[in-house]
């Protein structure tokens, strides 16, 4: 794990965040997204985000991406409020906002080469054209590809590699944070280690700091300094990513811990004996 900057005020600061869906019709009822929700990441430090499906994580991701309406709450990145950011304010914090989607198969345009990919968010900054063609060869090299893998298109990669794309592509603006939304799911476990390796040596190397939305406790251990963890909307547990993981207090962590598959079948059997004790 990188050296994280425990130092003065956080990256980013969420405070008592809402977020609510109005029916769409009417008399439709709203449907509340998230409770209050708090939490904070410093420079160079990733913060695990964990809950089963319908929780609320990505609802908070894309909250702070600004593609969900705050309801009430704060948003501070390095000390600027950015909770209502119009669209051009937006744009300017895609340089030090990114995200990696969980899809590699559908978050790339299959029409377009790799290099035109990762010079898309260049060219939107203004990024003169030979600083872009620099920046996309050491992207490359960065996510561990040929400098000939530019001139091929999504479709020429596999699952991992193209994860690796979306990589390239978040860190093509040099961003101070990343959302990171199930970036591994979709992955086999081996190209999932490969690819949680990746970020961890981003991070070593460039001091980004990541979210981690993940529903997998044992990933979510691997990669994170600190872990909170989401129930219906509301964060239930937060704290070390080695003591939330392995020896949670509340009830639904435990829940999700047991749930957790591993190698071993007789401890795993013991597990799912435990899981279903808790469920019952």
């Amino acid at each position: 794990m990188s050296t994280r900057d425990n130092s003065g005020a956080p990256l980013l600061d969420v405070r008592d965040v809402n977020v609510v869906y109005r029916g769409s019709r009417w008399r439709s009822p709203s449907f509340h997204a998230l409770h209050d929700v708090s939490m904070q990441i410093r420079a160079g430090e990733t913060v695990g985000l964990v809950g089963e499906s319908g929780s609320g994580k990505t609802t908070l991701g894309r909250a702070l991406l600004g593609l969900a309406p705050i309801s009430a709450g704060t948003v501070t990145f390095d000390g600027a409020d950015i909770t209502r950011a119009n669209r051009r304010a937006r744009r300017a914090l895609s340089r030090d906002i990114q995200v990696v989607f969980q899809d590699p198969y559908s978050s790339l345009n299959p029409a377009m080469s790799v290099e035109s990919i990762l010079a898309e968010p260049l060219r939107a900054q203004g990024v003169p054209g030979a600083e872009a063609s620099a920046r996309i060869g050491q992207l490359l090299g960065q996510i561990g590809l040929e400098a000939d893998a530019g001139r091929r298109y999504p479709r020429e990669f596999s699952g991992g590699q193209r994860q690796r794309i979306a990589i390239a592509r978040a860190l093509a603006l040099k961003p101070r944070l990343i959302v990171c939304d199930e970036p591994v799911s979709a992955l086999d476990l081996s190209t999932q280690a490969r690819i949680l390796d990746l970020l961890i040596d981003i991070q070593e190397q460039t001091g980004v700091a990541y979210l981690f939305i993940s529903h997998d406790l044992s990933v979510v251990r691997y990669i994170c300094h600190r872990v909170a963890v989401m129930l219906k909307g509301r964060i239930v547990e937060t704290g070390d990513g080695d003591t939330v993981t392995s020896r949670p207090r509340h009830a639904y962590t435990n829940r999700l811990l047991m749930a957790s598959p591993i190698p071993d079948p007789a401890r795993q059997a013991e597990r799912r004996r435990q899981y279903a004790a808790l469920s019952s």
